[in-house]
């Protein structure tokens, strides 16, 4: 038996809005060496148990930017295939899916964290889902249950953090980069999904490259309290370590969506990135009528940032607790 975690993010290179974590926790009937090539029949299998009619399976979990397209209306790339992709893994998690935001977030370990921002109070008021029927994900990922069951395989549970500009921005003042940050929440992430999960097996860990970053052991030995992390590559295309005190093996691999726990998290981590700046747009809307969306990326941000500016005066909101610095 293996367990292995699948990370990654959403929201890294926006100035406004959160940086979303997510990662998915799995048990898998394998030696660690094994592992992916016993994850993907599983998956393979899940997928026609979970669409029986189809011809061809597609993939339950794929990257989150295969799957959906902001602002698009098609079923095949907007909300509703992000949502019914991460609705149905909840469920197959958590036997349920959730109603509202915060039983979303509670299934999903989501605190409120410091430095809420002013459009928190319209996320809490969230309710789901918003483009699919919650009873057809409870239905497929019953199937799906029972495939991986077969299989071997078991999804165990699926985590976030967020991330607020304001501590963003903490971070960034301490001298810490972008990169520096996505690495420390990614595993400290990872690191507590380890402990929550009791592992006794061995551990596999699976991340998306962080940026160009190529060598993470600081980073690794930190947040997993290792002092030994052995280095086994790296390399432009990836990055591995081992942790023998912990049992665990942890790579950062270019295009590391293509594996399935990996393109959950990232699905994961976009659905939530998506519902708070649906929040986010519709605080500022409210503040100020006519304000075009923006979904928070440099170039529309600083429009937007414009547009808004006499509504963030009236509201009194400081620049560094709205605005991710680079």
């Amino acid at each position: 038996m293996t367990l292995v975690i699948g990370t990654d993010e959403a929201g890294y290179g926006p100035n406004l809005g959160p940086l979303v974590v997510a990662a998915s926790v799995w048990r898998v009937t394998a030696a660690a060496d094994a592992v992916e090539a016993a994850l993907t029949t599983a998956l393979q299998a899940a997928a026609a148990a979970a669409d029986p009619v189809a011809a061809r399976a597609a993939p339950l979990w794929a990257d989150s930017k295969q799957v959906y397209r902001g602002g698009s209306k098609t079923a095949d790339r907007g909300l509703a295939a992000l949502e019914a992709g991460v609705l149905t893994a909840v469920a197959l998690a958590t036997g349920s899916v959730p109603g509202t935001w915060p039983t979303f977030a509670t299934a999903t370990g989501i605190g409120s964290g410091p430095a809420q921002p002013p459009e928190w109070p319209v996320l809490e008021s969230v309710t789901l889902p918003r483009a699919v029927d919650a009873s057809r994900c409870v239905s497929r990922g019953s199937r799906v249950a029972a495939a991986l069951t077969a299989a071997g395989v078991s999804l165990e549970a699926i985590v976030c953090r967020i991330v607020h500009p304001q501590e963003f921005n903490g971070q960034l003042a301490t001298g810490r980069n972008k990169s520096d940050i996505l690495s420390q929440v990614t595993l400290a992430l990872a690191a507590t999904a380890c402990r929550q999960a009791e592992a006794e097996e061995p551990i596999v860990i699976w991340c998306d490259r962080h940026g160009g970053r190529k060598h993470y052991a600081a980073v690794v030995s930190q947040q997993f309290d290792c002092p030994l992390v052995q280095p086994i590559e790296e390399t432009p295309a990836r990055s591995a370590y081992d942790l023998p005190a912990a049992g665990c093996r942890i790579e950062f691999c270019v295009g590391g969506e293509d594996r399935g726990p990996v393109a959950l998290a990232s699905m994961t981590a976009k659905y939530v990135r998506e519902l708070a700046m649906e929040a986010f747009n519709a605080h500022w809307s409210s503040r100020s009528p006519g304000l075009a969306a923006t979904a928070g990326y440099p170039v529309d941000a600083a429009r937007w940032r414009r547009d808004a500016a006499a509504a963030i005066r009236a509201a009194g909101i400081a620049d560094n607790d709205l605005w991710r610095r680079a």
